[in-house]
């Protein structure tokens, strides 16, 4: 339901014609439809004062123009004063995100439970787009780390037109199961919104990357590669009940980042399925799948992760 700021005397304001012909509970119904503020129900009173008064439907027809044109200043003014705040906000002005904590369920180098937590940040300007991620897994059992994992990316963006954007990635990751204990990649390059609608959005993206690698035994290594992409978020539903009083929105989103070089490829991919709770608040149940092309001696080249989450959004 679309919301929208009340109108004081609308028929005068809106420069209507003096509806002196027109029925006043037709006037009055109208008013009262405008002064609610909502545009919807306009839309539905007018149509219904259309259909109960056809006689009159030059003056409907007159403040139905006349109320979308003011409408259309209104929303123009909102704009302009939005943009101008975006281009006078400093540096850390105007971030949201969302925070995640949970368990998970993994399999592959390590097959227990642990604790996994994520922070995520975003930030919208005109023309460039700003996200930060930082997650991380640990296991300590007996005495002994069964996982230690992290991950942190920053990724700015910026829009070159509504479909075609330019991207620069900077990530550091650290996983001693898989056998290196930091890995650092650089890269940039072009993306394409292959789908960009109100519930579903595609990209893809690619270009060159350097990697370097410090691995457990000591030994180390940097090389060029290239990084290809796939983003997807789908919001499959605006409004769906959970329990008696809850009300969910369900979103999935996944994410693929293939990183390819002459010595190893490198695979990511995460899907998710999220359910809110409350405004603020949602369950999220995800799966990781990471994919080494050559791993240390020792260590497997495949492994999954299944993250059971609580999501607060902010």
């Amino acid at each position: 339901m679309t919301k929208l700021p009340i109108l004081a005397a609308p028929l005068l304001l809106l420069g209507a014609p003096a509806a002196a012909e027109l029925p006043e509970a037709a006037r009055t119904m109208i008013d009262a439809a405008i002064a609610s503020g909502d545009a919807e129900q306009v839309e539905a009173v007018v149509a219904t004062a259309r259909t109960a008064f056809p006689d009159d439907a030059a003056e409907i027809d007159a403040i139905w123009n006349a109320y979308q044109a003011e409408l259309a200043e209104l929303a123009a003014v909102e704009a302009a004063r939005e943009e101008e705040e975006i281009r006078q906000a400093g540096l850390l002005d105007h971030w949201s995100g969302q925070g995640q904590i949970g368990a998970f369920q993994s399999s592959g180098n390590s097959d227990e439970f642990g604790v996994t937590a994520a922070l995520e940040l975003e930030r919208e300007g005109i023309d460039w787009e700003h996200n930060l991620r930082v997650t991380a897994d640990y296991r300590r059992q007996n005495g002994v780390t069964s996982r230690e994992q992290f991950l942190a990316r920053y990724e700015p963006h910026y829009q070159i037109n509504p479909r075609l954007f330019a991207f620069g990635l900077a990530q550091y990751e650290r996983d001693r199961l898989q056998g290196y204990s930091s890995r650092y990649s650089l890269s940039g390059g072009i993306g394409y919104k292959l789908v960009d609608t109100e519930t579903m959005e595609l990209s893809v993206k690619a270009g060159p990357a350097y990697r370097v690698t410090q691995f457990t035994d000591g030994t180390d290594s940097s090389r060029l590669a290239a990084l290809f992409g796939v983003d997807f978020d789908w919001d499959i539903s605006d409004n769906i009940k959970l329990t008696q009083d809850a009300n969910s929105t369900v979103e999935t989103g996944g994410e693929a980042l293939l990183i390819v070089d002459s010595a190893n490829t490198s695979l990511t991919a995460t899907t998710g399925l999220e359910a809110g709770l409350t405004d603020a608040l949602s369950a999220r149940l995800s799966w990781t799948i990471e994919y080494d092309s050559n791993p240390p001696v020792g260590a497997v080249s495949t492994d999954t992760l299944t993250r059971f989450t609580l999501v607060y959004g902010f």
